[in-house]
């Protein structure tokens, strides 16, 4: 992990063979724009409603402020997943809710531009921000919920090692509608013991 200052203020970068993951910049609006413009149909099914103002550049400088302020808060960590061969944006990774005392436990989103999606990269971006979720933030567990219908993020969240824990009836509120969702999740313990067998988190 590398740190890129911002405001007088660290923020990890995480480097990996085919992506990096690093925080989120003023700069980055028109590109992240354009990619979740492009991208509306193919994300809207898995995400909450969007607003009217989505799309807007104060409604991004909000968004930054609220990645920027979590981030100095310990509550989370968002990540922009850029490409390593052309340096584009691909889409996104968060580490949410970030629990402290006797949890120790923190909720991971993503999201992926459709041209970008079917190339294994969003397999690579968790297979970056796990080790960061148990080494550097020192968490013992980190959960992800998705959509049953949603095959892809399945196929992703089980090749990193997470296991499914049940069906959350009811979840959250996607696209207008409550939807349910499996329940991930991988213990800091698990993980060491895949990692040490060379499963298939790393291969």
């Amino acid at each position: 992990m590398i740190s890129l200052s911002f405001l007088g203020l660290d923020y990890p970068s995480l480097a990996g063979e085919r992506v990096t993951l690093r925080f989120p910049r003023s700069g980055d609006f028109a590109e992240w724009a354009e990619l979740r413009r492009q991208s509306r149909n193919f994300l809207e099914k898995w995400e909450p409603r969007w607003a009217p103002d989505e799309l807007d550049l104060p409604a991004w400088r909000a968004r930054l402020r609220r990645y920027r302020q979590e981030y100095n808060n310990g509550t989370g960590a968002s990540f922009f997943i850029y490409r390593n061969d052309n340096g584009a944006l691909a889409g996104g990774i968060s580490i949410g809710n970030i629990r402290r005392g006797v949890a120790q436990s923190a909720q991971i989103g993503y999201w992926m531009g459709e041209r970008h999606a079917g190339n294994g990269l969003m397999l690579e971006a968790l297979r970056l921000l796990v080790p960061y979720c148990f080494s550097d933030l020192k968490l013992h567990r980190i959960e992800a919920a998705c959509i049953p219908d949603n095959k892809r993020s399945v196929r992703v969240l089980e090749k990193a090692g997470f296991t499914r824990e049940g069906l959350l009836h009811s979840y959250l509120r996607i696209s207008g509608t409550w939807r349910d969702h499996y329940l991930y999740a991988l213990i800091e313990d698990e993980y060491q013991h895949l990692a040490t067998r060379g499963s298939t988190i790393d291969s």
